[in-house]
């Protein structure tokens, strides 16, 4: 074998931040946190998410919120039912509308005509008004 091509294997400790459960092995890896175990000094490296706290091997659901995701997660999940709540009830009104009967339809689409022509009517009354007033100011 040829000296100096492998990397120095260094005692370590893997600690897991979200439940503080402790692995020793040994590592490349290298830190400036040490911790005595058994009387050897072990470099210490921190991890989010190890065997001791990931719900496949645990079999219950941790949050772990690392950079606000589950808030974001959360955010984007109240905004989707909304948005389901509101497309249910406009669902429900065209529901009711084809559920209308036709002296129903036939009513409410008179009402909106008669409606229609009466504020056309208006617009004239008051175009007519405007130009009667525009001609006797121009007369005086």
């Amino acid at each position: 074998m040829k000296k100096d091509i492998h990397p120095k294997l260094n005692p370590v400790v893997f600690v897991d931040t979200s439940c503080g459960v402790e692995h020793a092995t040994i590592s490349t890896l290298t830190s400036d946190k040490k911790k005595k175990i058994n009387g050897i000094d072990h470099y210490v490296i921190n991890v989010e998410i190890s065997s001791a706290s990931h719900p496949f091997y645990t079999g219950k659901q941790m949050l772990i919120d690392t950079a606000g995701r589950v808030d974001k997660f959360r955010a984007r999940m109240e905004a989707a039912k909304k948005k389901q709540e509101e497309s249910a009830l406009s669902k429900k009104k065209q529901e009711d509308a084809k559920k209308e009967s036709v002296e129903e339809k036939i009513t409410r689409k008179a009402k909106a005509n008669t409606e229609a022509k009466e504020e056309e009517k208006a617009k004239k009354v008051a175009a007519k008004k405007a130009t009667t007033k525009k001609t006797s100011a121009k007369k005086k």
